[in-house]
């Protein structure tokens, strides 16, 4: 089995995101929910991933991070999605600002 290493970038009382690395590259992204009942996840995986990595990673997405949740959920439902990474995009403030601190206003 493939290893891989997940990295918790997010998390909440009731869900956590990873970033999933092969050892080499950066091949998913895992959006985990945690309630009650079970467990669901969204998985994006990486238009290269193949179907035999993909099913290594779901076995090691329960054991790792689901199975060691607290309480123990027992059922996992995972949507995957396949596809490539265009880029990580955020909002700052700090570009609003000119260089130099001045505002583009005149008076």
């Amino acid at each position: 089995m493939a290893e891989f290493r997940f990295t918790r970038e997010a998390r909440t009382p009731h869900s956590e995101s990873y970033r999933v690395d092969d050892g080499e590259h950066a091949i998913a992204r895992a959006d985990i929910h945690l309630t009650a009942a079970g467990a669901h996840a969204t998985l994006v995986i990486h238009q290269s991933v193949s179907d035999d990595t993909l099913h290594d990673l779901l076995e090691a997405l329960d054991d790792e991070i689901v199975s060691t949740a607290d309480p123990y959920r027992e059922d996992l439902i995972v949507t995957v999605w396949r596809g490539e990474e265009v880029g990580v995009f955020a909002d700052d403030s700090d570009d609003d600002d000119d260089e130099d601190g001045e505002d583009d206003d005149e008076s």
